[in-house]
């Protein structure tokens, strides 16, 4: 059999999770993001006798004059058309599309939507590859009507049971890999279906961007572009040696092989997650010196909350790392490695700490995080690999040069 994967992707997937509690507010800008804020609150309170698809469009909190903090998780497909996206500020969402309505996140929701679609897929596909809240990998290779069509028909099932048993919509791409299925799930968005096959790599895929190819973020694609590559089909045409020489051995080998649609990965049926990570946008920008109080209670907490994190899943880890945004938005990120696993708060705190020691302090921060990685099963640890006293963590963690400690950060 030729070998089929497919990629699905829930259709603005919190937005739409909202708009079937609001149908009301279908063909409208919409936003979700931010906590939840009292003028929510009082929208619920205020109609709390009327049925949610009651409640009037005159009701719901706008964008317009909003002054807050927080950031866009996502946009329904009328407010991407005004330029806003994920991960925006919703104060610069409210100068581009002042009338969008916003509303908070509800994660409990939409795990629930997420465990429903997913349980869809798995009785009519059982190879699944879980890749989030909202997407998925399935192998169609040897499931009946995963060949029909090039995977066309077996889509189109999974597609119009999701819709009937949830009212969502998913966008499907088919193509003899995972690199090329995530490629071909964009192309007819919302609610489409793409299949591809290998002779179509020139014609669908060669004369797409570089940043297309999951995996080549902007600091690649600069990189890239400086070298007059602008495109998948101009960055096949260079040697693998030249990939190799500006990009290093494992990343030029891979950007020959992408830039090819060659991806041998198999659809993983059970995933461990990466890393296990916590992090916080202030409500005001935050000065390591004259916040300290406020910002070591913080981060206390992160890592506190990420240590319970790994042992509510049964994790321990050994990289230890630290995010940073500073208030002109940009970021940074160190971390260190133990010579042991841990799931504890104080080691947590102490090493990620130290982390802090080599970052610059003096703009104010907007956002502070604290990650573990390297992550294994706590069962599968010996004793003395796991949780040792935090006087003993790793000596080349003394050995960091703290010259740039000043000042000291809570």
């Amino acid at each position: 059999m030729i070998r089929r994967i497919a990629h699905l992707d829930m259709d603005a997937f919190y937005a739409s999770v909202e708009l079937l509690r609001y149908p009301q507010l279908k063909g409208l800008p919409v936003v979700i993001g931010g906590g939840r804020r009292p003028v929510d609150d009082a929208l619920l309170t205020r109609h709390i006798n009327r049925p949610l698809d009651k409640i009037p469009l005159d009701a719901f909190p706008r964008l317009a004059g909003y002054t807050g903090r927080g950031v866009i998780t996502t946009a329904s497909y009328a407010a991407r058309q005004s330029g806003i996206g994920s991960a925006m500020g919703l104060m610069k969402a409210a100068r581009l599309c002042p009338q969008a309505i916003v509303l908070p996140v509800d994660f409990a929701q939409y795990r629930q939507f997420s465990r429903a679609f997913k349980d869809i897929v798995l009785e009519i596909a059982p190879l699944m590859e879980d890749r989030g809240i909202d997407e998925v990998f399935i192998d169609f290779t040897e499931v009946p009507g995963g060949q029909r069509e090039g995977g066309r028909v077996l889509a189109r099932l999974i597609q119009k049971t999701i819709f009937q048993q949830t009212g969502l919509t998913c966008s499907v791409g088919v193509a003899p890999n995972k690199l090329l299925a995530k490629m071909a799930s964009e192309f007819n968005k919302p609610n489409g279906i793409a299949v591809v096959w290998e002779q179509d790599l020139h014609g669908k895929i060669w004369p797409l961007a570089c940043r297309k190819i999951n995996g080549i973020g902007p600091k690649a694609d600069e990189k890239l572009q400086s070298h007059g590559i602008r495109t998948i089909g101009e960055l096949a045409l260079r040697e693998l040696d030249w990939l190799i020489e500006t990009f290093g051995q494992k990343t030029g080998a891979w950007l020959f092989d992408a830039a090819r649609g060659i991806d041998l990965r198999p659809v993983e049926l059970t995933s461990e997650p990466v890393s296990i990570s916590r992090e916080t946008t202030f409500d005001r920008d935050l000065h390591a010196v004259r916040d300290k109080i406020e910002l070591g209670a913080i981060f206390t907490r992160l890592c506190a909350q990420v240590a319970e994190d790994l042992s509510t899943k049964g994790y321990v880890g050994k990289t230890i790392g630290i995010k940073l945004r500073y208030d002109n938005f940009k970021s940074v990120t160190r971390d260190q490695t133990l010579n042991f696993y841990t799931s504890d708060a104080k080691v947590i705190r102490q090493t990620a700490g130290l982390c802090l020691k080599r970052v610059p302090l003096q703009q104010r921060l907007r956002l502070l995080g604290v990650r573990v990685a390297s992550l294994a099963a706590a069962a599968d640890q010996p004793e003395y690999m796991r949780n040792r006293p935090a006087a003993l963590i790793d000596s080349a963690l003394a050995a960091i040069d703290l010259e740039a400690s000043e000042p000291q950060l809570f």
